[in-house]
């Protein structure tokens, strides 16, 4: 079998000492729970392009490539062992330039907020709270959901 592994696209986008999540809603997966933006990769689609794009589409900032800085890859495997590999981008919002985040998705979105890195609310998604650890953590690479490696 060939390998497969989705390429997801995640946002941690920072003001002050908050992270912006938003809670899915409608969307049969996780629904109710708080994720980053994020979205997948296109066929053909650059990673900066792609979160670019993922950007716009849920939080309405535009954002140019040079605001995004890869702060980690995360390798996931959920309970069922999917596996897929997130590339964690962040940026620091800068109103003037990028807009003003609101929830461009409404429709899958139940709305945003701004949370403490440290105080991510209960009904976060693992795999968001993996990718927020790998960011505060400055974790290049960080296996999520597999089993430890030996010493």
């Amino acid at each position: 079998m060939a390998p497969m592994h989705p390429v997801d696209l995640l946002l941690v986008l920072t003001s002050g000492n908050q992270i912006l999540l938003a809670l899915r809603e409608n969307t049969g997966y996780a629904d109710g729970q708080w994720n980053l933006p994020s979205g997948k990769l296109e066929p053909g689609e650059d990673a900066l392009t792609g979160m670019i794009r993922e950007t716009r589409e849920e939080i309405g900032l535009h954002l140019l490539p040079a605001d995004l800085r890869l702060a980690a890859t995360v390798h996931h495997r959920n309970p069922t062992g999917t596996t897929r590999i997130g590339l964690v981008f962040a940026t620091p919002l800068d109103p003037p330039r990028h807009g003003t985040p609101v929830n461009a998705e409404p429709h899958k979105c139940g709305g945003i907020a701004w949370f403490a890195p440290t105080d991510l609310p209960p009904d976060t998604v693992p795999y968001t709270a993996a990718c927020i650890k790998a960011f505060q953590n400055a974790t290049p690479l960080l296996l999520n959901g597999f089993p430890p490696h030996p010493s």
